[in-house]
């Protein structure tokens, strides 16, 4: 593996094999328990770059570009959450990280929600912030195979070219304006990133995967699901999170007002007070 230094000093990047295919991830400290960020949609690590520099005081913070995102190579398929579940764990065993907490966002939190269950020994604790609420209409496996939403692919493929055709300064200009709640930190990590995506991401069924109740029920884990307000754009509702709550009993829940789909960088304290309350309670 290759080493470059990132932004922050202590901070390093990497790229690791798993599945056959190269990942980038950026690493804080490898002296420390370890926590994983899985990142959303069109995302990458280095979005989740606020939150590591709050919890890195406590963990070896890890932020993995996931498949045709970031820096990580992008095949033509595999865009699903079960591959990408697969995809994770084989990245925390290439780097041999044991018993990994894992916070995932939308995208990321379906990848944590099938980890915990395809690998119930693997993780040491799941975070969930605002996961696409698939498990209220799944009730067996959606194939991999399955043909792709082609509406979505055709309007997310028009949407990135869009982006990818204006400069770094006009996306960030334009998301100042669309999201003034955000950190000028936030919407410069969340332009580069958008910059970096691949086109490929598109490829698949929607990015959906195995949503059974069976495999959840496997979850054994301590289990945070973290909502928001769905008149502002959150996914997850009161009886989304009840319904999942019906699935693993054991699940907590922690609904943080005044935010929308990105909680995280929408209401940063209220969002890391609640992570932080639950990461002490696993000591």
């Amino acid at each position: 593996m290759s080493t470059s230094e990132t932004e922050n000093e202590k901070w390093f990047s990497s790229d690791v094999t798993a599945n056959g295919i190269r990942f980038h991830y950026t690493r804080t400290d490898g002296n420390k328990s370890p926590l994983v960020l899985a990142h959303g949609f069109s995302d990458d690590g280095l979005c989740w770059t606020p939150v590591a520099q709050i919890l890195e005081s406590d963990f070896d913070v890890v932020m993995v570009d996931a498949r045709g995102h970031g820096h990580s190579e992008a095949p033509e398929d595999g865009y699903n959450s079960v591959q990408m579940a697969h995809d994770l764990a084989g990245v925390i065993f290439a780097l041999g990280l044991e018993s990994p907490v894992i916070l995932g966002h939308s995208m990321g939190a379906a990848t944590a929600l099938n980890l915990a269950g395809l690998y119930p020994q693997l993780p040491r604790a799941i975070l969930l912030e605002d996961p696409p609420s698939w498990w209220k209409a799944a009730t067996q496996p959606v194939e991999p195979e399955k043909p792709a939403n082609n509406d979505w692919q055709k309007n997310t493929r028009a949407w990135i070219e869009g982006l990818q055709n204006q400069s770094r300064e006009e996306l960030i200009e334009k998301q100042k304006r669309a999201t003034p709640s955000w950190s000028d930190l936030e919407i410069e990590l969340w332009a580069d990133a958008h910059l970096r995506l691949s086109l490929n991401v598109v490829n698949g069924p929607n990015i959906r995967g195995l949503w059974d109740s069976s495999l959840m029920e496997r979850i054994a884990c301590p289990t945070l699901l973290i909502t928001a307000n769905p008149d502002q754009g959150a996914i997850v509702t009161e009886s989304d999170a009840q319904l999942l709550k019906n699935i693993i009993p054991h699940l907590k829940i922690a609904h943080i007002p005044g935010a929308g789909h990105s909680i995280h960088r929408e209401q940063f304290e209220l969002f890391m007070c609640e992570v932080q309350a639950f990461l002490r309670g696993l000591e």
